[in-house]
């Protein structure tokens, strides 16, 4: 490769992004520099002459959104923020890279980095997140903009590479995508055939091209990503004409471009390249420059973006104003749900029942939840994995989202729940304030354990409907009986996990729920396929306590029986059987750990005192965890083994969820 001499401005801004990443990561001594060195092309001609931001204003409402899906090529997002003016990412940011607080961590954080749109490192969730954004935009498209006056108009930008594409959840998104036909949808390929173990030769021989045709996508090829910058935006300028596909642009690249001995090669894949191949590479691409020092031509080409970003934005804020003047209701709903806020007694819709109404599943309770909160906030969008009827989450007052038919609110995900719960998480960081929904059974969770992890790692206010909950589904067996599955979801921070024990209880999980995910807060909740009487002592109150007394005696109890979902009712029956023979019982309903333990002490010690030593939890999953809540670890009724194919009843009778046996291991702690 020869010595660069002179550079153009644009080779100027090129190489400022590739040396930040090179310098940053070589001070940090950890990081990727081979992504940001090939994929800068393509990122500075798509950042120059058509993003639409404004780096002073980052959550300005019809900003186009970038996803870096190659989440390890982190500093190219971060060289590009500091490039052209954000204030979160600064020299002093770039130059503690990958460093305890800092602004730029090793893989990009949205939480952490204003102006980073969603959390990406995991390989496959950006891109599948992508299409999560683009069904947001072509939503609230179709719900406020007018004939002759458009209010939402932005485009979604990722780029993804080879181990993106590798990841089976980028193939269930972007499958979703092609069918959807979401034109505002345009995603990059960095081509550049490496990956950690080396050349993909060993395992990706694929036509990616020709897959994502299948899709439905407009595909294009861009042969020479690293210097053919008219190619890259001819091909960008095409992708954005085709109003009916997304676009895969395949930009074929060389990994580490301009590094003498390491480009090309896994080496620089995923370490520094070290004080002698940095002097080369300075060498070989005429970078002349002490590190961390940017020619003032190239910082002042790339701030010209606050200049243009401003100006976008003020264009905007006219179109906003005209659009308050003529079509006021929509302007104040369209400013409530992007501002996150809930309508005044809008959880007055959530029923209450009584003992005398009719006991339904907890999953048809939740239907209805849903049906009435849909009528009340329009923010409400989701469906399932291909389990509507047995989820029951058809929203009944909406059509199916489909293409062309955007303003409808039902999505259906297909057989894709790995990528329903990471397009779920896109949806809620869009910033509209719409509250998604995803649902599946509760084993096939796992499927989906990432993007659940993911929503509460980065705050994505998601409501995750899970309905089979237990061994009581009964003949589907053990394949489909999730009984380790609640303690697992109970171990991920900051997730919510809820499991109600009758309808008056599944509606304060709903209001949970809701106000959660108005506070970038995702809840799970476990719903029952078996039908299940309504208790005296439920209430929407002590849902949002996590746990309470639902069965209470004169004075200090003897025993205090402990229990989640369909063993709430079986405690409670358990308890009039021990009461009638003389004992104090106590029953409590702790639908969420995670809520009872964010009480204050005295509450908690109301709840359960610590006088009261004799305990017994009461739930059909596995015992870890509950002797949080008890004396010791036997004191529980569950079912630490696989369960087995059977009727729901005679799962639970064998597996000693019944009436006599709670009562007999009561006794048994009672002495």
């Amino acid at each position: 490769m020869a010595v660069a001499t002179t550079q153009s401005l644009e080779e100027l801004c090129i190489n400022s992004i590739r040396f930040l990443a090179i310098d940053a990561v070589e001070k940090a001594k950890s990081g990727h520099p081979g992504l940001p060195m090939g994929a800068a092309p393509m990122a500075f001609v798509l950042w120059d002459q058509f993003m639409r931001f404004n780096p002073k204003s980052p959550t300005w409402y019809n900003r186009d959104r970038f996803v870096l899906s190659a989440g390890h090529g982190c500093m190219l997002q971060y060289a590009l923020m500091y490039l052209t003016g954000y204030d979160s990412v600064t020299l002093d940011e770039i130059k503690s890279f990958r460093q305890w607080g800092s602004k730029t961590p090793g893989h990009p954080e949205n939480f952490e980095t204003p102006g980073v749109e969603v959390t990406t490192g995991p390989l496959g969730q950006g891109i599948a997140n992508g299409v999560g954004l683009a069904i947001a935009e072509a939503h609230m498209a179709a719900k406020f903009n007018k004939p002759d006056l458009t209010l939402v108009d932005h485009y979604t930008y990722v780029i993804l590479g080879d181990g993106c594409n590798m990841e089976g959840v980028s193939g269930e998104a972007c499958s979703l995508a092609g069918h959807l036909g979401l034109g505002k949808l345009i995603a990059l390929y960095d081509d550049n055939h490496i990956s950690i173990d080396g050349s993909t030769d060993i395992a990706f021989t694929e036509d990616v091209s020709k897959r994502f045709e299948a899709y439905g996508w407009h595909v294009l090829h861009v042969e020479n990503g690293n210097t053919d910058l008219a190619a890259i935006a001819k091909a960008i300028e095409t992708a954005k004409s085709v109003t009916d596909k997304p676009t895969m642009i395949k930009v074929t690249t060389t990994i580490g471009y301009g590094s003498p001995n390491k480009q090309n090669t896994a080496g620089v894949h995923g370490a520094a390249l070290g004080d002698a191949e940095i002097k080369l590479t300075r060498e070989n691409l005429g970078w002349h420059y002490d590190p961390f020092v940017i020619p003032d031509d190239a910082l002042s080409h790339m701030r010209k973006a606050i200049e243009r970003g401003s100006s976008l934005e003020a264009e905007w804020n006219e179109t906003w104003a005209q659009y308050k003047t003529k079509f006021p209701e929509d302007a104040a709903l369209f400013e409530r749900m992007v501002s996150g806020k809930l309508p005044e007694g809008w959880e007055k819709v959530l029923p209450i029942y009584k003992p005398e109404d009719k006991a339904l599943a907890s999953r048809k309770h939740s239907e209805i939840c849903l049906n009435k909160i849909a009528e009340e906030l329009p923010e409400l969008i989701g469906g399932s994995a291909d389990l509507t009827h047995s989820n029951l989450t058809e929203l009944e007052c909406s059509g199916n989202f489909q293409k062309g038919q955007y303003e409808n609110r039902n999505i259906h995900f297909g057989v894709r729940e790995h990528g329903m719960g990471a397009i779920c998480n896109g949806i809620a960081l869009h910033g509209s304030g719409l509250i998604p929904y995803g649902a599946t059974f509760l084993i096939f969770t796992d499927y989906m354990r990432n993007p659940i992890r993911l929503s509460a790692l980065s705050q994505a206010g998601v409501v995750w409907v899970m309905t089979h909950d237990s061994v009581a589904l009964g003949e589907d067996g053990p394949t489909h009986q999730p009984v380790e599955i609640i303690a697992s979801l109970r171990a991920i921070p900051q997730l919510t996990v809820l499991r109600p024990a009758d309808g008056t209880e599944t509606s304060g999980a709903y209001k949970v729920a809701i106000e959660h995910a108005k506070q970038h807060r995702p809840t799970l909740l476990a719903l029952s396929r078996q039908n299940l009487p309504n208790l005296a002592g439920s209430s929407i109150e002590g849902v949002e306590k996590g746990a309470y007394s639902v069965i209470d005696c004169d004075g200090t109890p003897d025993v205090i029986l402990i229990g989640t979902g369909s063993e709430v009712g079986l405690c409670v029956q358990a308890a009039e059987k021990l009461t009638a023979e003389g004992h104090k019982v106590r029953v409590v309903s702790m639908p969420s750990w995670e809520l009872f333990d964010a009480q204050d002490a005295a509450y908690k010690e109301s709840v359960l005192p610590k006088a009261v030593t004799k305990r017994l939890a009461v739930e059909a999953g596995i015992s870890m965890g509950w002797c949080k809540y008890t004396t010791s670890d036997g004191d529980v009724v569950a079912i630490d083994r696989f369960g087995a194919s059977a009727p729901g009843g005679t799962c639970m009778e064998k597996f000693g969820f019944t009436v006599d046996n709670v009562v007999a291991k009561a006794k048994a702690l009672l002495g």
